[in-house]
């Protein structure tokens, strides 16, 4: 049972919002005790009602549309007590709610626990079953311990806005005027690449150099221009052994072979020797055959329908840009990363995470990339809370800003406020208490 506790919860915790988590929740723990039904109601705390969310094996019909209020039925009776409540025969309670549109009535076992987080209510769960009959002790175990790990993560809806919008549904039509605090607040979304809440500050980085600017210039001295290369290629590779070495420590030898992966392409007898080709075939300078290069490569892997390939393109170009900011030699800049440093960019790559000190990574933004990039690769081996594919991203307007990272729903938040910050603290310690207690 405790597989498929652990299962459940990795499978809820990765969904993308509170509905379809919800969703998941009721469909798994209906397969994993053969309930007839499992259903799902949270609090209005606008109409004072339990609103019914979602449910497997009732009238799916009845989601969102059937309210009870606080002191009514058996649901009621679960929220006063604050208590589960398991009885065989629960048409026959005196406390027993009649709802034609939720067609529960020949169901006699059942089963509801609270949804509690920090003291606070919530909503309930109720699993229901045919024959008439207690749960036994090890379904209400299970049934507990999942209410419990569902009540972290509605409160993180709370802190969010999305519970207010799951309980109390706009109207077609209807305008909701935003308060101060709530347009200060609004969440940037993108996909949740590696679960946890990641708090600290932002640090943008930048493309070193831009392979798309190279201007196609001719030359007359090639032997000049190939040794150029070769310079700026040896002093590229010696920069990612450096990068290599520091994560050969931290993360486990399948992701680190992507560092040998990098320096088999900066191998003399790889990119180098495809390099000086173009140089000699075209007589163009070092720069423009690199970004030849480096484009063809790219278009290769982007035209790829595997997914997991296509990604491979943001490695060329971020090897090709390495290798010309050397060229070009760009004075590098010590950056000085924040104690929590959340990193962020345009397209954040593997290497530039590599380049964090030890310890002091707190969360990934990548407004472009998927979870098959190998930055989120990377940070996945690291624990470190990701959002990749982040929309609506300015990247120059967040640079230095405090940033809560959510990689549970996909979320980042710029600039939250100090009970924000505080709500998520509490969520962030709640799940970390609970994981610990399943591992």
């Amino acid at each position: 049972m405790l597989k498929v506790l652990k299962r459940i919860v990795q499978d809820v915790t990765s969904a993308s919002d509170l509905k379809e988590a919800l969703g998941v929740l009721v469909q798994r723990i209906h397969k994993a005790i053969s309930a007839e039904a499992v259903s799902v109601y949270l609090i209005d705390n606008k109409t004072a009602e339990y609103v019914l969310i979602a449910t497997e094996g009732l009238n799916k019909k009845a989601e969102f549309r059937v309210r009870v209020a606080l002191d009514s039925g058996l649901i009621g009776l679960i929220g006063r007590r604050e208590e589960p409540i398991n009885i065989e025969d629960a048409p026959a309670h005196p406390d027993f709610y009649r709802n034609t549109l939720i067609g529960e009535e020949h169901l006699k076992a059942f089963l509801g626990v609270p949804i509690i987080q920090h003291r606070k209510l919530y909503g309930v769960l109720v699993v229901q079953q045919l024959e008439q009959r207690c749960f036994d002790d090890a379904e209400e175990s299970f049934l507990i311990t999942l209410a419990a790990q569902l009540g972290g993560i509605i409160a993180h809806a709370e802190a969010t806005g999305e519970l207010t919008e799951l309980t109390q549904p706009r109207q077609l039509g209807e305008i909701k005027a935003k308060t101060k605090t709530e347009a200060l607040h609004t969440a940037l979304s993108g996909v949740g690449s590696v679960p946890g809440i990641g708090i600290g500050t932002a640090m943008v980085v930048y493309p070193p150099a831009d392979i798309d600017a190279v201007p196609r210039t001719l030359i007359e001295d090639l032997d000049e221009e190939i040794g150029a290369f070769y310079e700026a290629l040896d002093t590229a590779r010696d920069d990612m052994r450096r990068l290599s070495k520091r994560m050969r420590e931290t993360v486990a030898e399948d992701e680190h072979a992507l560092f040998d992966v990098y320096l088999k392409i900066l191998d003399k007898d790889s990119l180098g020797a495809e390099v000086e080709e173009v140089i000699r075939e075209e007589q163009i300078s070092a720069q423009a055959a690199l970004a030849t290069v480096i484009k063809k490569h790219v278009q290769q892997f982007e035209s790829m329908e595997d997914e997991y390939l296509s990604e491979r393109a943001s490695d060329f170009r971020d090897l090709g840009r390495r290798v010309l900011a050397e060229l070009q030699r760009s004075q590098k800049e010590e950056i000085v990363y924040p104690k929590r440093t959340i990193l962020i960019g345009e397209e954040v790559t593997a290497a530039s995470l590599a380049e964090v000190p030890e310890g002091q990574l707190a969360g990934v933004v990548s407004a472009n990339g998927s979870n098959n990039s190998h930055v989120a690769i990377l940070a996945r081996a690291l624990g470190v809370p990701t959002v990749m594919g982040l929309r609506g991203l300015k990247v120059e307007s967040v640079d230095k800003r405090a940033l809560i990272v959510d990689g549970y729903y996909g979320h980042v938040h710029v600039s939250p406020s100090r009970s924000l910050l505080a709500e998520f603290k509490q969520f962030s310690a709640t799940r970390t208490r609970f994981e610990s207690k399943l591992n």
